[in-house]
């Protein structure tokens, strides 16, 4: 009950093939294939890390930057 044999499947393909014909399936093969490899080169790029910029600030750590700085200096104690 449930489940399926293998003439079950047989049956399928047959019929599968008898509608979409093998040239059809064949070229859904091969989109499929570029689709999934696609999406594997995705995934390793995503994996790889980004290079990273230099450090454009030569004030050393400050985070402030000269606006906020300029801010501060006018900004009533």
């Amino acid at each position: 009950m449930g489940g399926f044999s293998l003439w079950h499947w047989l049956v399928v393909l047959v019929i599968v093939v008898l509608v979409f014909g093998t040239k059809r399936l064949k070229n859904v093969g091969q989109d499929l294939g570029e689709a999934v490899k696609g999406f594997k080169k995705g995934i390793q790029d995503e994996d790889k890390p980004s290079p990273q910029l230099p450090d454009q600030r030569r004030d050393g750590d400050s985070t402030t930057t000269g606006a906020q700085q300029r801010d501060d200096e006018h900004t009533p104690r």
